[in-house]
Order: structure tokens, then sequence, then C-alpha cells
């Protein structure tokens, strides 16, 4: 069965867990607080190693949706992209202000994330999908 990719983006981004743990270190509450949600730092706890790899997981999940939104530009979007961790550990993502606005202009019908952490890197993959009256039938289209 072949897959037909139209109505669908996918987004992905890889992100070093040292570079994060470092500007925690540096910068505290000044660096969480400007690109996480209370519910993100408070879903990543632990020993400053572990809170890292969460925060790292979480950034690379807000910038692959970024590169699903396509927005003119990524300033501000981070604490409007927020990764909800539920209570059996699952991940998923909610928009707001703008990139929820982004999102409908979109069409964006559904969002799946899913994040993963090894040595010293994050990575996190942001799938969406879009009503059919937005969902191109070629490919190509965007970049023509």
């Amino acid at each position: 069965m072949a897959f037909n990719h139209s109505g669908v983006r996918v987004g992905v981004d890889l992100v070093s867990i040292s570079e994060v743990q470092h500007s925690i270190e540096v910068f505290g509450d000044r660096y969480t607080d400007r690109l996480f949600s209370a519910h993100e730092r408070a879903s990543c706890v632990g020993d400053p190693r572990t809170i890292a790899e969460g925060l790292a997981a979480r950034f690379a999940a807000k910038e692959a949706a970024i590169k699903v939104l396509r927005p003119d530009g990524a300033a501000g979007l981070w604490r409007s992209i927020e990764v909800v961790r539920a209570e059996s550990g699952a991940c998923d993502l909610r928009f707001t202000g703008d990139a929820a606005t982004l999102a409908a202009n979109a069409g964006i019908e559904t969002v799946a994330v899913s994040l993963a952490h090894e040595r010293d890197m994050a990575v996190a993959v942001v799938l969406a999908t879009f009503r059919e009256d937005h969902a191109s039938t070629d490919p190509l289209e965007s970049v023509r």
C-alpha cells in the first residue's frame, strides 16, 4: 500500500543535551522560563543531567513543531508550543497563542510527537495531518 503524503508534514530536530545543561547552569531560570512552560519544567525532575535530558527533548520537539508550522519567523513560538506529559509518560503537543493560530491557518487537524534521548543527543519527531481542503495534491506545490 502506498502512502499518500499530501496533507502531512513532518518535522525533526536533534539537540545536544550537554548544551542545554550548560545553558541551565549559566542562565538558570532565565533560560528555562523563556523556553518552557511550568508543566514542562515540572515534568523534568531529578539530577541536573536528567533534567537537561528532558528539557533537551522538549526543545527538540518545539523546533520540530516549528518546522511543521512553517512560520515566517520562530521568535516567540517556544512558549506557545508545549509538550504535555500524561501520567503514563506519553507525551503530546499543545499549541496556544501564535502556534495555535498558525496551526489553525494551516488546517492542522492532528499532531503527534515522539521524543528520545541517548548519550548526548535528544531527538524529536512531529507529524501533523491537515484537513482535506488544506492538503495539496501536488507535493511540490509549496516549493514552486
